[in-house]
């Protein structure tokens, strides 16, 4: 990492917060991104905890929303259960990330053709989710049935595959399981918390005896991009998916895919 440019952290940030919340798989952008551009992070520690920037976007977002639920907490039966409705959502990634991290940086992180694979047949299922007329019986994030909320956290761990999206992976659940197409990104906003701060802490503790002083400013630039670029996107996505739906975030997995396979194919 510490030969690395400036201005490649500086793209891949901008990357990073561009695609993190939408269902189009960020991590896979940036390997794909950082394979083609010679791009090597120490231990891959670069393209998760630059994502920090991204849970700081959706903190700056729903500060006073959070706040608010902070507060009610303690006495408030509906914030006590949504709360518990994100923490059932999030064990289930919890549990397996940890378990899987070594085999999903040394392995998945490791294999473009993997994420090409995994774009495109994503594209195809969000394209088929977007289509299919289903009629929503839930659209508010807050009052989900419990099996909902644990629905969702099991279809994130499909996401454990770099381009299979998290966020993608938690929208199409929540679609399939009756959420409609506005309170299925909101909930996947909500449910990146914890996921994406436990992503963060875990590989930061893994990592932490490869990271050197060197590797600080290209991550941190890193960082600081994907904070600013996230920020927009989180404030006009759910007004975008409510109008248009996620049929451009389907081709657009399908096209970046299929790219990718042929730039693959020709020159490895």
């Amino acid at each position: 990492m510490p030969d690395q440019s400036i201005i490649q952290a500086f793209l891949l940030g901008i990357l990073e917060g561009l695609t993190e919340f939408i269902p189009v798989s960020s991590t896979g952008h940036i390997l794909l991104a950082g394979h083609f551009m010679g791009f090597r992070s120490t231990g891959k520690a670069f393209e998760v905890l630059i994502q920090l920037g991204a849970i700081l976007a959706i903190l700056s977002v729903y500060f006073g929303r959070l706040w608010s639920m902070l507060v009610k907490l303690p006495r408030d039966r509906a914030t006590q259960y949504f709360v518990l409705g994100i923490l059932v959502a999030f064990l289930p990634a919890a549990v397996i990330g940890a378990l899987a991290h070594d085999f999903i940086k040394t392995v998945l992180f490791e294999s473009p053709m993997t994420i090409c694979i995994a774009l495109i047949l994503g594209g195809f299922v969000l394209l088929w989710v977007d289509r299919w007329a289903l009629r929503p019986n839930y659209t508010d994030i807050t009052q989900y049935p419990m099996g909902v909320y644990l629905g969702i956290g099991l279809a994130q761990c499909l996401a454990m595959i770099p381009g299979t999206s998290r966020s993608g992976s938690t929208i199409v659940g929540a679609l399939l399981l009756g959420a409609d197409k506005r309170s299925a990104a909101e909930f996947s906003f909500f449910l990146a918390m914890p996921t994406m701060a436990g992503a963060f802490a875990y590989d930061l503790y893994k990592n932490a005896d490869v990271l050197t002083a060197a590797d600080l400013p290209v991550i941190a630039v890193g960082f600081v991009m994907s904070f600013i670029v996230a920020v927009f996107v989180v404030r006009g996505l759910l007004d975008f998916v409510s109008r248009r739906g996620y049929a451009l975030f389907g081709w657009w997995r399908i096209l970046v895919g299929a790219v990718g396979l042929a730039a693959l194919l020709i020159w490895g």
